[in-house]
C-alpha cells in the first residue's frame, strides 16, 4: 500500500442504506464517505479509506510490519484457518484485519492505525497486535500521537491465549506513549467488543465514536445467551455509552477529521517529527524492544531476566515433562466444584490475611477478593477470583464472573502495593467476566483494560496463578504479571470451548474438538511461551491433596517473590514488558 493508491474501486452502482433502506446512488454516497444522506447511518467504511479520510492529502507513509507467522496453533474448525486467512486477503486486499499510516492531520505529526471488519471480523490476533504495537513505538520514537480507529468482534479464536495476550501487550505500548506525555484518541467505530474494546480501544487519553457505534465487552447475543437478560433499548451505542460516562463524545464522519485537528493542536502542538537519535533507528519488529531482552523462543523464559525457579517435583518449565491429557477432559477437571478456591489457598498460603472490600466508587465485587497478609513473613497484596463448592456459593459468587467492581477493587489494592513497595499475588479463576447489562453499564471493558495497562507499569514484583479456569479477558484482567504460574490441572483461553464451538463449527456438541484446537491446556502454553511454569497436581487433582499442593504452590510463589524482590523497580516493569512484548512477535510462533 502507498500513499497514492488509498481508496478502493468499486464497480457497484447503488447501495441500499442498512439503516432506512433507502436507495443510493454509489457516487453521492461514496462523498458523503458512507453516510446515509436521508437517516444518518454511517456505513461500515474501509480501513483504507478511513486513512483516506483522517489524514492531511499527500501525507499518508505507510508503516510497514513484518508480521509473525500464520495459524501458530494448526487450527482446524469446518476448514483449516488458513484457508479462512487467505479468503479474506482476497477479499479485503489486505495482509490482516488493519493497517497503519504516519502523517498529518491538521499540520500535527500522527500515526493512524484503522482495523479492518470485513477481514475476520476485525480480530485480535498476533499480527495486528504486532501492528499496533509498532504503530505505539514509531509514534514514541518519532514523538507523534497515536489515533486508533477500532472495529472488531474481540480476541481471535483460531489463535487461542496467544491471541489474549495481545490485550497485554497493546495496553502496555499505550502505557509507554501516556508515560513520555504523547496524546492518544481511540475512534469507536460500529462494532467494537472482546479483547478490543478491553485493551487498546478504552486506554486512549480521548475516546470519541461515531453515532450508532456500538462497543461492549460481551456482545448482545453473548449477554442473552449467557444469562437470558432482557437488554434495554439502544443497549451499548454511542449514545448509551455517552450516557454513561464510557467516551468523551458522538461525531460524525463529515466532522471526523475536524474534530480530531482541534484535539491533536491542543494536545499536541503542531511540530517535525524529531528525526531517530545516532545510533538509534526507527523501531521495527525485527529489531528487539528498547527495554528487555531479544526476543527468544516462545518456550524458553527471557534470558537476560532471572529463571523460573525450577527444582524436581516442584515446578515444571519444559513442556516435554507434561504428560499429554485429553484437553476437554481437562476443562471438566477444572470447573470441578471439589477444586480448591482462591480463598481456600489464601487461608492456607497467607499469614494474618484481613479481607479488604469495595472498589471507593460505589461497588463491591462477590466474585473477586482481596486483602493484606504475609508469606513466609514478607508483607503482601492477595487477589483472587472466587467461585465456590456448592450451588449456593456460587449464586453469592456470581459463578466466580467479577463485574467492574471487582477489577476496580482489584486495581486499588494493587496501587496500595505499590504505594507500600509490597508485592502483588493473584490467583485466577474464572469462567470470564460477567455478562450482563448492569456490567457494561458500569463500563466492564474499559475496567478491564485499565488493569492490564495498571499491571504492565506496576513497580513491584507481581506473580499470577490459575489454578484452575482462567477465561479470556476476565482471567487477564489478573495475570499481566512478571511470572505466570499455571497449576497441571487448570486451563486458559481466549473463548471457553463451547462458545468456540457454536461460533465456528455451529455446533455446542463440538466442545471438546474445540479444546483440541484451542491449545488451551497447561502443556500447550508452557511451550508458547504464555505461561511461565506448571505446578504439578497430585493424582486425582489439586482435590486430593489440597494442603499438599498449597504448600507446593506457597514454596514456589515465595522462591519466586524473594527473587523478583531483588530487581529495581526499572528493571522490574522493562522486564515484565519484555515478556509480554514477545508473544506473538517471533517469525515462528509454535
Amino acid at each position: 500500500m502507498t500513499a497514492t493508491t488509498l481508496r478502493p474501486v468499486t464497480n457497484a452502482s447503488w447501495w441500499r442504506c442498512d439503516g432506512c433502506g433507502y436507495l443510493l446512488y454509489a457516487k453521492r454516497l461514496a462523498r458523503s464517505h458512507g453516510v446515509c444522506p436521508e437517516c444518518g447511518h454511517h456505513r461500515r467504511m474501509p480501513a483504507i479509506e478511513r486513512l483516506e479520510l483522517l489524514l492531511d492529502p499527500g501525507t499518508a507513509e505507510p508503516l510497514d510490519v513484518p508480521y509473525p507467522a500464520d495459524d501458530p496453533l494448526g487450527f482446524t474448525d469446518t476448514r483449516p484457518y488458513r484457508e479462512r486467512l487467505a479468503e479474506a486477503r482476497a477479499r479485503s486486499g489486505l495482509a490482516e484485519a488493519a493497517i497503519a499510516a504516519r502523517g498529518l492531520i491538521g499540520g500535527v505529526p500522527a500515526m493512524v492505525v484503522a482495523m479492518e471488519f470485513g477481514f475476520l471480523g476485525g480480530s485480535l490476533g498476533a499480527a495486528v497486535g504486532e501492528l499496533i504495537t509498532v504503530a505505539a513505538e514509531t509514534a514514541l520514537a518519532e514523538r507523534r500521537a497515536l489515533v486508533i480507529v477500532a472495529a472488531s468482534g474481540g480476541a481471535r479464536m483460531q489463535e487461542g491465549a496467544i491471541a489474549l495476550m495481545q490485550m497485554a501487550k497493546t495496553s502496555q505500548a499505550l502505557l509507554a506513549l501516556d508515560e513520555a506525555g504523547l496524546p492518544t484518541v481511540s475512534v469507536i467505530t460500529d462494532p467494537t467488543y472482546g479483547g478490543v474494546a478491553a485493551s487498546f480501544a478504552t486506554l486512549c487519553d480521548v475516546i470519541v465514536a461515531e453515532p450508532g457505534a456500538r462497543m461492549g465487552f460481551a456482545g448482545p447475543r453473548v449477554i442473552e445467551r449467557t444469562i437470558g437478560e432482557k437488554l434495554p433499548p439502544g443497549f451499548q451505542t454511542a449514545e448509551f455509552l455517552l450516557r454513561h460516562g464510557q467516551i468523551d463524545a458522538i461525531t460524525s464522519r463529515n466532522e471526523l477529521r475536524p474534530t480530531l485537528r482541534r484535539l491533536l493542536r491542543a494536545l499536541a502542538p503542531a511540530q517535525p517529527p524529531r528525526p531517530p537519535a545516532p545510533g538509534h533507528p526507527r523501531p521495527s519488529p525485527s529489531r528487539p524492544p528498547a527495554s528487555g531482552c531479544p526476543r527468544p523462543s516462545p518456550v524458553r523464559p527471557c534470558p537476560s531476566g532471572p529463571a523460573a525457579v525450577e527444582r524436581p517435583g516442584a515446578v515444571v518449565t519444559e513442556p516435554s515433562r507434561l504428560p499429554a491429557a485429553d484437553p476437554y477432559e481437562i476443562v471438566r477437571s477444572a470447573r470441578s466444584l471439589d477444586r480448591p478456591t482462591a480463598l481456600d489457598y489464601v487461608h492456607r498460603l497467607v499469614d494474618d490475611f484481613e479481607e479488604l472490600h469495595g472498589d471507593r466508587l460505589g461497588g463491591d465485587c462477590p466474585a473477586t477478593v482481596g486483602g493484606v497478609g504475609t508469606l513466609d513473613g514478607q508483607p503482601l497484596v492477595v487477589i483472587g477470583q472466587q467461585k465456590g463448592h456448592d450451588a449456593a456459593e456460587l449464586r453469592e459468587r456470581n459463578f466466580g464472573m467479577p463485574v467492574p467492581a471487582g477489577y476496580r477493587k482489584a486495581a486499588r489494592l494493587m496501587r496500595l502495593a505499590a504505594k507500600l513497595g509490597i508485592p502483588v499475588l493473584t490467583l485466577v479463576d474464572t469462567g470470564g467476566a460477567y455478562p450482563g447489562v448492569s456490567a457494561e453499564r458500569e463500563g466492564q471493558a474499559v475496567a478491564i483494560a485499565e488493569n492490564l495497562r495498571l499491571m504492565a507499569g506496576l513497580p513491584v514484583p507481581i506473580v499470577s496463578v490459575v489454578i484452575s479456569e482462567g477465561g479470556s479477558g476476565g482471567a487477564l484482567g489478573l495475570a499481566v504479571a512478571d511470572r505466570v504460574l499455571m497449576l497441571s490441572n487448570a486451563v486458559y483461553s481466549v473463548i471457553s470451548p463451547e462458545g468456540c464451538a457454536a461460533i465456528l463449527w455451529r455446533d455446542g456438541t463440538a466442545a471438546p474438538r474445540a479444546a483440541r484446537a484451542l491449545g488451551l491446556d497447561a502443556r500447550e502454553l508452557l511451550a508458547r511461551g504464555v505461561v511461565d511454569a506448571v505446578l504439578p497436581e497430585p493424582d486425582g487433582g489439586a482435590q486430593a491433596d489440597i494442603d499438599g499442593t498449597a504448600r507446593l504452590l506457597g514454596e514456589v510463589v515465595g522462591a519466586t517473590l524473594a527473587e523478583l524482590r531483588a530487581l529495581p523497580a526499572e528493571e522490574l516493569t522493562a522486564r515484565r514488558k519484555a515478556r509480554f512484548r514477545r508473544i506473538g512477535s517471533q517469525a515462528v510462533t509454535g
